[in-house]
């Protein structure tokens, strides 16, 4: 081996060595990227830990608060807030817990079945205004729910009259409302996903003599099954937490939904029973994090379909 092939190998060792050797400059971002990360995540973490600390805080007073519970005396007295989330015959938790969980679970279950059925519609089948009907229903998005509020009342309370079931500080008035607020947008969303659907399906389908009810029910509903799984977490999460349209039509308080019953432990006196809403939140967080954890492989399924079918 010649001398200027060894010493080409050695320039060409040493070059791959200072490549690989990371410089101070490299370091330095990598520094700063690590501290805008765990910056990032104690910003996003901090109001969760804060309302944990909160719930366990025996005296309840938000003026006194600390992220650490001062003036424990035992363990039990980290439990003050929750004993009387439960025991109080004052509070009745746990109905309202099955109140928000009824209305919102058979919402989210009306809302997936005929947005689906009327997107599908939409997607597939060619019919007079059906052009004209999309951009109204797209239309019906852009004012917000707030603006009608007052309608929305006056509507139900007319109803009622006629439908004892659908009106006031009843279920069925309430779970109407939700359905046809949240309507619109998810067949937006569900025809969009239709569309992704080739189809290429159907035609096989025809040709083998399926009807359209079975092509929907056997062949298109499973397919579209992560876009499901979205609109019912969404709906599911938004009828939960929803307060105020549910503070208007519901009057009874044994009839109050979960944010409502929470809501009346700091309308009045904010300091002295913040430990109490607190514990209740977290509480009300639960179904949400489960839901989301059960439905988590569909959608991250429906947003990886999308992104290749679209």
């Amino acid at each position: 081996m010649s001398s200027s092939a060894v010493q080409s190998r050695t320039i060409a060792a040493q070059i791959g060595q200072s490549e690989k050797r990371p410089s101070s400059n490299d370091w330095l971002l990598k520094a700063i990227r690590v501290v805008f990360i765990v910056a990032l995540l104690l910003f996003a973490l901090f109001p969760i830990i804060w309302v944990i600390s909160a719930s366990f805080n025996p005296s309840g007073s938000m003026s006194s608060q600390t992220l650490i519970p001062q003036n424990v005396e035992s363990i039990g007295d980290l439990f003050t807030n929750y004993n009387r989330l439960f025991n109080d015959p004052q509070v009745p938790f746990w109905r309202w817990v099955g109140n928000s969980l009824f209305i919102s679970g058979l919402t989210s279950i009306i809302i997936v079945l005929v947005a689906a059925l009327s997107a599908y519609a939409f997607s597939r089948f060619r019919f007079r205004f059906r052009r004209n009907l999309l951009l109204g229903i797209f239309l019906v998005q852009v004012f917000p729910n707030i603006l009608a509020m007052v309608a929305i009342y006056l509507m139900v309370l007319q109803l009622g009259k006629y439908v004892p079931a659908l009106g006031l500080n009843t279920y069925g008035g309430l779970i109407m409302i939700y359905i046809g607020g949240g309507m619109a947008l998810n067949i937006w969303l569900m025809k969009g996903f239709f569309d992704t659907v080739p189809r290429e399906i159907d035609e096989s389908a025809m040709v083998d003599g399926a009807s359209t009810s079975q092509i929907y029910w056997q062949l298109i509903f499973p397919l579209v099954r992560p876009v499901l799984a979205v609109v019912g977490l969404l709906s599911f999460s938004g009828t939960l937490g929803d307060f105020l349209l549910a503070r208007v039509l519901i009057t009874d308080r044994e009839n109050w939904t979960l944010m409502v019953g929470l809501y009346s432990f700091v309308e009045g006196r904010f300091s002295d029973d913040w430990g109490v809403f607190a514990a209740g939140a977290l509480l009300a967080a639960i179904p949400i994090v489960a839901l989301y954890l059960f439905l988590q492989r569909y959608i991250v399924s429906g947003l990886t379909a999308g992104a290749v079918k679209g």
